[in-house]
């Protein structure tokens, strides 16, 4: 498989809309993740990623111009045990109470469907981790229209077990930028992913479109102790 240079796919591309990267650190050490949005709207550029445990919840950074909150304010990563769930949107809320009630990944999935924001109909893009004794991989989701038909629900799982060091993979919710905006095609795009942390954030931000990025999250996790390092850009400061 092609491996894509994540700047190029980036700076190629003025909307990708939000995007999820998980793969492993080029030494093999960590379990790495990133998730961004950006915005067209005044309403979704109106945002900042803030912490919120151990995980991360959007937040309108002036209130009072918050116009409607559904579909962009929600919680993108949350922790459960050894378990890192990322999503775009508030099915990490479903996944985290369907695996803590033992249910699958895809079976946690199975009672949502693509955003209702016609004629996008944005896809559900969905992310785990899990590192147990001193093992990882990882699986992401799809969850799409058939070809903006909302009366159809297209589902991919992509699983991804003993991931390769240096090696990760990126989905997003759109293809380009348009109207209707084209949901993204194919399966997750492989990429590399370094072990400096810090370089991976400036190149994932700096790539982005700048009149576009709103929030970047990045976290690299020590695959042997289950440690973690965050960090977390947002154009709104």
């Amino acid at each position: 498989m092609e491996m894509f240079s994540i700047e190029k796919e980036l700076q190629g591309n003025a909307y990708p809309g939000r995007g999820i990267i998980i793969g492993r650190s080029a030494d093999g050490l960590k379990a790495v993740t990133a998730y961004f949005i950006m915005g067209r709207s005044a309403n979704s550029r109106n945002r900042i990623f803030a912490e919120e445990g151990e995980g991360i919840r959007t937040q309108a950074f002036d209130e009072s111009k918050l116009e409607d909150p559904s579909l962009i304010i929600y919680a993108p990563v949350r922790v459960l045990g050894n378990k890192t769930i990322v999503t775009n949107g508030d099915q990490t809320d479903t996944i985290y109470e369907g695996m803590d009630k033992q249910l699958t990944f895809e079976q946690c999935l199975r009672s949502r469907e693509f955003e209702p924001d016609g004629p996008n109909y944005t896809p559900r893009i969905s992310g785990i981790m899990h590192i147990e004794n001193g093992k990882y991989n990882y699986a992401m989701s799809i969850l799409k229209s058939n070809n903006g038909n909302p009366e159809s629900c297209s589902r991919y799982t992509f699983a991804y077990e003993n991931p390769a060091a240096g090696e990760g993979h990126f989905i997003h919710t759109y293809q380009c930028d348009g109207n209707p905006l084209p949901s993204f095609e194919g399966e997750p795009k492989l990429i590399g992913i370094p072990d400096d942390m810090d370089a991976f954030t400036d190149i994932l931000w700096n790539s982005l479109n700048e009149d576009n990025k709103v929030s970047l999250f990045v976290r690299y996790i020590d695959i042997a102790t289950g440690r973690y390092e965050t960090r977390i850009v947002n154009k709104n400061q």
